[in-house]
């Protein structure tokens, strides 16, 4: 049971702060404010940078797969290789092939590739008609479109020689043409199945592409995975979306530390501020206590008490303020919805306290400087 002694000092807690309640609602406005942008940065911190990850890959793979002898790469390994990611990181796998064709003796490069797994990995690209559904159809780059008049629809006839030189022959139809701005557009894109019954060769790659949602650490621990499992491939990655994705994301959580930061200096100085001017207004309450023998060590825990009470209510508010003001920063800036993490509540609560009990440190050393003779004075 509580004794007298803990009664008194609730009482008396609940009393000091009832009767200073406009300078009490101050002090815990800025609280909660410090505490909803403490947790809604948190939770935007956290998120956010994982869901743009995952966004980043609309701008191509970040890793690629090749032989280790410089020979075409084995699909089997390269699948062995994929699964050490997890289902969620493996965003898709792309495995091309490229020969040599020609097409009324003009010379042109088929990529084999797996058409839905361009649709993960290069969401970038650009189909006037449509993505090859039959066998034989396929996918020819705008430059040669251009240069030759090609339309979709239109048949062509190709030929060439295998990797051991058997020579092929096929007619292809062309589904859509694929505008990207890039080296694809100079391509004729097919499905590996339907190159590998053209040329006669099967399960092959030269290279295979793989975009992960992963920070360039994780992707660099995942090419020393490779490496140690399947050393018949060297994994590399693209460095020009690995570093431009961490560097953006990295402002990004600077960004968000900062402002945090600021928020939570400010919260102090609120903080010290009405607790300052309480103290000033309770010099002849604490003079009084200390000539009838009260010690500071009582009087400057009183104050840290409500120091400590004020920091948990406006924790708490604060906290579930930060949830709303994340959904709504994350939903009208970041355009998306970011998951709740609920146990972060308990940790804003705590942090509020130990900032608010920080913040009355000074307040509380002033209280303790107070001489009880010149205050009974009135001086």
């Amino acid at each position: 049971m509580m004794n007298k002694n803990t009664f008194f000092m609730l009482k008396m807690l609940c009393g000091s702060l009832l009767r200073r309640r406009s300078r009490m609602a101050v002090a815990l406005f800025g609280i909660a404010v410090g505490a909803a942008v403490l947790l809604g940065m948190v939770t935007l911190c956290y998120d956010v940078p994982r869901q743009m990850s995952r966004e980043f890959r609309s701008y191509g793979a970040n890793m690629v797969l090749v032989s280790a002898g410089g020979e075409a790469l084995n699909l089997e390994d390269a699948t062995k290789a994929a699964g050490l990611l997890s289902k969620d990181d493996l965003i898709g796998m792309t495995p091309f092939r490229y020969i040599p064709i020609r097409n009324n003796m003009l010379p042109y490069t088929a990529v084999g590739t797996d058409f839905e797994a361009v649709r993960r990995t290069r969401p970038y690209w650009q189909i006037k008609g449509n993505w090859p559904t039959r066998r034989n159809e396929v996918l020819v780059g705008a430059d040669i479109a251009e240069y030759v008049l090609l339309t979709p629809g239109k048949t062509l006839s190709i030929d060439g020689r295998n990797s051991r030189q058997a020579k092929f022959e096929a007619d292809i139809t062309i589904s859509g043409i694929v505008k990207t701005g890039g080296a694809e557009d100079g391509f004729i894109f097919m499905s590996l199945p339907d190159m590998e019954a053209i040329t006669g060769e099967g399960n092959r790659a030269d290279v295979v592409e793989l975009s992960i949602s992963a920070g360039e650490k994780e992707l660099k621990n995942i090419v020393a995975a490779v490496r140690d499992r399947t050393p018949s491939l060297e994994a590399r990655l693209v460095k020009r979306v690995t570093q431009s994705e961490t560097v953006v994301l990295g402002k990004l959580e600077m960004l968000v530390y900062l402002v945090t930061v600021i928020v939570l200096m400010l919260t102090m100085i609120c903080v010290a501020t009405t607790m300052m001017a309480v103290v000033m207004e309770r010099r002849k309450e604490i003079g009084l206590k200390k000539a009838l023998g009260a010690e500071n060590r009582r009087i400057a825990g009183e104050f840290m008490a409500e120091g400590a009470v004020l920091g948990a209510l406006g924790g708490l508010g604060g906290g579930v303020c930060g949830l709303l003001f994340a959904r709504l920063i994350s939903e009208n800036v970041f355009a998306r919805t970011v998951s709740v993490e609920y146990h972060l509540i308990p940790v804003t609560v705590i942090v509020s306290v130990l900032v608010t009990m920080a913040a009355c440190l000074f307040p509380v050393r002033r209280a303790m400087d107070v001489e009880p003779a010149l205050v009974l004075r009135g001086e």
